[in-house]
């Protein structure tokens, strides 16, 4: 007699510091593409028993909107958009409880000093011009052209105070 694995396809969860990921074995349904994922789309439950009765449950509100919920989640939590993918025969999904981690700080197209001084401020919880100066290694003027644009990016916060005195935080609500 045949050996049987009624255990189902391999689930791997794992937490690391900055992000948590899910891969399942198996690809996306026929038909159904990653760019797909991003707006409503058919749905095509592997297990459609589980599917329904999730449904009936409350758990799942529509058809093929689970990962725009997830996109839109992330987005409200002012984290990076995740990633979802299919990848070793499997399905990724990847949510980063960071959004203010080297990786994504470089994604952002921040340089190496504006990087340094995120950093920094997510350390210290702020920072002012003069801070980015010292540690930047660089001219007021460039600072504040740095400031400007982390600004602008949704990165940096003026937090009330105006001129040399005003200090930054995180943006953590964009």
């Amino acid at each position: 007699m045949a050996h049987r694995n009624y255990m189902g396809a391999p689930t791997q969860i794992r937490l690391y510091d900055d992000n948590f990921s899910v891969w399942n074995d198996g690809g996306l349904p026929e038909g159904i593409f990653e760019e797909d994922l991003k707006k409503v789309h058919r749905s095509k439950p592997r297990n459609p028993l589980l599917a329904d009765v999730c449904f009936k449950a409350g758990y799942i509100d529509s058809w093929g909107r689970g990962t725009i919920k997830i996109i839109e989640a992330c987005k409200e939590a002012g984290l990076p958009e995740p990633i979802l993918k299919e990848e070793q025969g499997g399905f990724l999904s990847k949510v980063f409880k960071d959004r203010f981690t080297t990786e994504q700080l470089k994604k952002a197209g921040l340089n190496e000093r504006q990087i340094q001084a995120i950093l920094y401020t997510k350390k210290y919880g702020e920072m002012t011009n003069s801070t980015y100066q010292e540690v930047a290694n660089v001219s007021k003027a460039t600072a504040t052209r740095d400031i400007k644009e982390l600004e602008g990016k949704g990165i940096l916060k003026n937090i009330g105070t105006k001129g040399s005195s005003a200090i930054y935080k995180l943006r953590v609500d964009s």
